[in-house]
C-alpha cells in the first residue's frame, strides 16, 4: 500500500519540513517510515501507521505511552547530564493537541522524534553489549516502580498469559483451519509436554508471593538502543507497556540477547543460549533492580527465559496452524521456522537451567 506520508506528516506539529519518507526496521506489526527533514538542524521523525487489528483501543494505547513517557522524562530531568530527546521517546502531537491522526482511509496514525545516533542488534555478540541491554530494561522498570495514576491499560488482553495462549493454541489444534495440523505434530508434542511448568509464573502471582507491576512486554534486544559508544540509550516500542510480572521483561530480553542467533534461524544446529550472555545481561539488570524486587521475584528470573521462549514458541505455531493471520511473514513456512527455532532455543535453557539458577543466586 502506497500512503501519502507528506500529507501525514503535515497533520502533526512538527518542527522541520517533510523532504522524503522511507520504510524503516523490521517491525512485524506496523508499518513504521523514517522522515527525514529539509533542515539540518531539525529533527528527522518516525512516523508510523497502527495496526489497530492487533492493537483494537489505539487511543487507550496512546494514552500508556503518553503516561510512561511523560513519566521517564520527568526522572531523566532531574539526573544530570541527561539527554532528554535521546533517552525517552517523544511523541508528536497532532494540530488538535492529539497524539494520534485517523486518515481518511481509517488508518490510524502516529509520530516521534527520530532518535539520532543509535543502533541496535538482532543478535547480541559481546557481553558488554547484553550488560548494557540488562541495564537498559532494568533502569526502564525501576524508573516506572512509582509511577502515579493507577494501572495502565491492557492494551492486548493476556499478552503473555500462558494459559490463555496455551487455550487458543489446543483450540486451533483442534480446529485445524488450514489443515496444517498433521504436519507438526513434532511441535505440538514438545509444547504439550511442559504445559504444567509453564504456568508457575500465574500461580505465583494469583497467590499474592509476586507483584503485577508497569512492564514493557516485549524486550527483545532491538527494542533497546545503543548510543554510539555502544552504551544503554534508550527502550523503545512501547505498544505493550502495561501491567504484568518482571519475568516478562526478563525472559523476554534473555531470549534474544542470550540468543546466538536470529529468532527465526532454520538451521536448528546454531540455536543455543549463550550462558555468558545470560550472566552479563542479568548482571547489567539487576545493578538496576534489585532494591525493587522481592525475593521470590528474583528466584525465578532464572525461569523467566524458559517461560517467555516458550510462549514465543506457542503464539508462532498458533499462528502456523491458523494460516498466519497474526505475524508478518516472509514465506510460506515462516512462522514454523521460528517456532523450530524457539523450541529448540528453550531446550538449550533446559541444559543450562541449573547453571543460569546459580548465576542469579551469585548475583544476589
Amino acid at each position: 500500500m502506497v500512503y501519502n506520508l507528506k500529507e501525514i506528516f503535515d497533520y502533526f506539529d512538527a518542527d522541520g519540513t517533510f523532504l522524503k519518507g522511507e520504510p524503516y526496521g523490521s517491525g512485524h506489526i506496523h508499518d513504521t517510515f523514517r522522515i527525514e527533514t529539509v533542515e539540518a538542524e531539525k529533527d528527522d521523525y518516525i512516523l508510523q501507521r497502527l495496526n489497530n487489528r492487533i492493537f483494537k483501543n489505539i487511543p487507550e494505547l496512546q494514552h500508556n505511552i503518553e503516561r510512561v513517557t511523560v513519566h521517564l522524562r520527568n526522572k531523566l530531568s532531574s539526573i544530570p547530564g541527561s539527554d532528554i530527546k535521546r533517552e525517552c521517546l517523544q511523541l508528536i502531537p497532532t494540530g488538535e493537541g492529539k497524539t494520534w491522526l485517523v486518515d481518511n482511509d481509517g488508518n490510524y496514525w502516529r509520530m516521534y522524534i527520530f532518535i539520532s545516533n543509535h543502533h541496535s542488534f538482532n543478535v547480541v555478540d559481546s557481553p558488554d553489549e547484553a550488560f548494557e541491554g540488562g541495564k537498559a530494561i532494568g533502569r526502564f522498570q525501576a524508573m516506572l516502580s512509582d509511577m502515579p495514576g493507577g494501572q495502565l491499560f491492557e492494551t492486548i488482553p493476556s499478552f503473555h498469559d500462558i494459559e490463555k495462549r496455551l487455550e487458543a493454541f489446543f483450540k486451533k489444534v483442534n480446529e485445524n483451519p488450514v489443515g496444517r495440523v498433521e504436519s507438526v505434530k513434532k511441535e505440538i508434542d514438545q509444547i504439550s509436554r511442559r504445559t504444567d511448568e509453564m504456568k508457575i509464573i500465574l500461580r505465583l502471582g494469583k497467590e499474592g508471593k509476586i507483584p503485577l507491576r508497569i512492564t514493557h512486554n516485549d524486550t527483545k534486544f532491538n527494542n533497546i538502543l545503543l548510543d554510539e559508544n555502544n552504551k544503554a540509550l534508550c527502550v523503545i516500542d512501547l505498544d505493550t507497556v502495561m501491567p504484568g510480572y518482571i519475568h516478562y521483561d526478563f525472559g523476554d530480553a534473555i531470549r534474544t540477547a542470550a540468543n546466538t542467533t536470529s529468532e527465526d534461524e532454520d538451521d536448528l544446529s546454531k540455536v543455543k543460549m549463550d550462558i555468558s550472555l545470560f550472566k552479563a545481561y542479568a548482571e547489567g539488570y539487576l545493578s538496576e533492580t534489585i532494591s525493587t524486587l522481592n525475593d521470590i521475584e528474583i528466584e525465578y528470573l532464572a525461569f523467566a527465559p524458559k517461560l517467555i521462549t516458550y510462549t514465543i514458541a506457542v503464539r508462532f505455531l498458533t499462528d502456523f496452524i491458523d494460516g498466519d493471520n497474526y505475524f508478518k511473514i516472509h514465506h510460506k513456512f515462516h512462522n514454523l521456522q521460528r517456532t523450530r527455532a524457539q523450541l529448540s532455543l528453550v531446550m538449550s535453557m533446559e541444559e543450562q537451567y541449573e547453571e543460569m539458577k546459580k548465576i542469579i543466586r551469585n548475583l544476589t
